[in-house]
């Protein structure tokens, strides 16, 4: 069906969704939606970046089919770098963007003067390849009763830093998932998670963070897909929501800054309103920015709803129009001229210096991130070469879409899991090998259909690596049978490299030396190694409160 459509309203109707696209390189598709829809934003994916060269390249095309294409301004160039393990900037090469600590391993530092210092550093690289918005930080409290609960204050004051850190930088940020995404185990990737809480709970634990930022002035803020019936009185998604959307951000908490959905190709939107109706329901609810970051079907036919939503008066222009004026201000604020954002060639002196001053933060924080939960038996730290050494890291597998390869990387044709350890372990595994100065060095990659049949010599150092083994329970019954084959008091560290809360109670009596990274990165892992072997003093502290004694090791 040919919807028939002015040019000037098309021109404004654009503005208001940030879309992405496949590959290194521009795409027909992208063009189109540039030139043709006159979309005012992009969102540059892991897919869409190689290194900082080519991503200076990249975007300096993407804003050059804008200005062609007569656009007022040029395009917002969004990014989802929380850092950790949400990384879409970050490359382990010569001209990658430099890996920094996630959220809870800057938490762990309780410093927020070091994570204003990261996020600056890493809105400083990103700055000179022409992003000028990052979908962060991210400020959702964990308060699902399943897991302890981290300070709401403390929350605020990380997140206030981390957004300082990046707008002192040139880069507008986006705390996120409005109201709150912690009291649930849904992954809104997969399904829509309902949380049953009223506004007074509300107030006092979710939306401190927001409200915090809010009066600070945050230049944006992401909606999320969870359903709040209790305050909403339906299941609507918040991001389509007028009465989270509207009422709650804009009227309640008095914010006026730009409101950008995540993205409404998960399956929380899809399985309900689908993306196309979505995008609609969306700008009712008083989004100023609706978010597609996949497929470029979907990416039209949602626009071309919005047209359908405006013939029918189903979108009020009066209310684009001044959600377009907020969308002005934020370019001007941050975007800068046709000049700044055409420049097709990154100045490599300049990234290369700024990488170097950079490499220096990265180190304090990932050291300062890595937490020892317990020693009660002195292990910590090892000897130098401390005899035999066996290293235990778990078997591959997909945590979540924001963070892994596809589902399909990790098994074989008939679905079985590959027995593969990951870059990250395997650099783990090297560095011990290096700081531990034996010959010496066993790396076990173990699965769920393992058996722990060992017989190791009392004198063997036994490094026990978990990855969210509070949802992987198969390692924890690894561990415990693996155990059981052990001598006496022989040493074991067992590193959780991802949560706290895989460390469980069921082997808390053992004398082992509990530490946790937050993420399995590569610089992570070799952060804990340096610490395991002496090089470093352990600093981090539990960013989180008491845990129920019946479910976790710490009290």
């Amino acid at each position: 069906m040919t919807i028939e459509i002015s040019e000037s309203l098309k021109r404004e109707i654009g503005q208001h969704f940030v879309l992405g696209f496949p590959g290194l390189d521009v795409t027909p598709g992208i063009v189109s939606l540039i030139q043709e829809y006159y979309v005012g934003a992009i969102i540059i994916m892991k897919r869409n970046v190689q290194d900082v060269r080519q991503l200076r390249t990249l975007i300096a095309k993407l804003q050059s089919a804008a200005r062609e294409a007569g656009h007022d301004a040029p395009l917002l160039i969004g990014i989802d770098q929380e850092n950790g393990l949400v990384s879409a900037f970050s490359r382990d090469t010569p001209l990658g963007g430099t890996q920094f600590p996630g959220p809870m391993a800057l938490a762990a530092t309780d410093d927020p003067v070091l994570v204003e210092k990261v996020y600056a550093a890493t809105a400083s690289e990103m700055r000179l390849c022409g992003i000028n918005w990052d979908y962060a930080p991210v400020c959702d409290i964990n308060s699902e009763p399943k897991n302890p609960v981290i300070d709401p204050s403390k929350v605020s004051e990380l997140a206030a830093a981390a957004a300082k850190g990046l707008t002192s930088q040139g880069i507008a940020p986006s705390p996120k998932h409005f109201p709150g995404h912690g009291d649930t185990h849904i992954d809104s990737h997969l399904g829509l998670p309902r949380i049953m809480k009223t506004i007074d709970e509300l107030e006092h634990i979710e939306l401190v963070p927001f409200k915090h930022l809010i009066n600070n002035g945050v230049a944006t803020v992401m909606t999320g897909h969870m359903a709040l019936p209790l305050i909403s009185g339906d299941d609507k998604p918040c991001s389509l929501s007028r009465v989270i959307t509207h009422n709650l951000l804009r009227e309640k908490l008095g914010y006026n800054g730009v409101v950008v959905t995540d993205c409404l190709e998960m399956d929380a939107i899809v399985k309900t309103y689908g993306t196309e109706d979505g995008a609609v329901e969306a700008l009712k609810a008083g989004a100023d920015i609706v978010m597609i970051c996949h497929r470029f079907e979907k990416q039209i036919g949602a626009i071309k709803a919005v047209y359908s939503a405006f013939l029918s008066d189903g979108l009020s222009k009066e209310d684009l129009t001044a959600s377009g004026k907020r969308i002005q201000y934020l370019k001007e604020r941050y975007v800068g001229s046709w000049d700044d954002v055409i420049v097709p060639d990154i100045d490599i002196p300049a990234f290369e210096k700024q990488q170097y001053v950079n490499k220096s933060v990265q180190q304090e924080a990932y050291l300062r991130g890595v937490v020892v939960l317990q020693d009660t038996s002195h292990i910590l730290p090892l000897p130098k070469a401390p005899g035999s050494i066996v290293l235990f890291t778990p078997i591959i597998e997909t945590l979540n879409r924001a963070i892994d390869d596809p589902e399909s990387a990790f098994r074989t044709p008939d679905g079985t899991l590959k027995n593969i350890a990951g870059p990250s372990y395997l650099l783990f595994a090297k560095a011990i090998l290096e700081k531990s100065q034996t010959s010496s060095v066993q790396h076990v990659v173990y699965g769920p259909h393992d058996n722990p049949s060992f017989d190791l010599p009392a004198t063997t150092t036994i490094i026990f690596a978990t990855r969210q083994a509070d949802q992987s329970s198969w390692q924890l019954k690894y561990l415990s049978s693996f155990l059981q084959t052990l001598h006496a008091k022989q040493p074991i560290i067992v590193l959780a490299t991802l949560t706290p809360y895989e460390v469980l109670s069921p082997i808390a009596g053992m004398g082992a030396a509990y530490m946790c990274t937050f993420e399995y990165t590569a610089e992570a892992l070799q952060s804990a190694a340096s610490i395991i072997f002496g090089e470093s003093s352990p600093h981090g502290v539990l960013p989180v409160k008491s845990a129920p004694k019946s479910s976790f090791l710490l009290q």
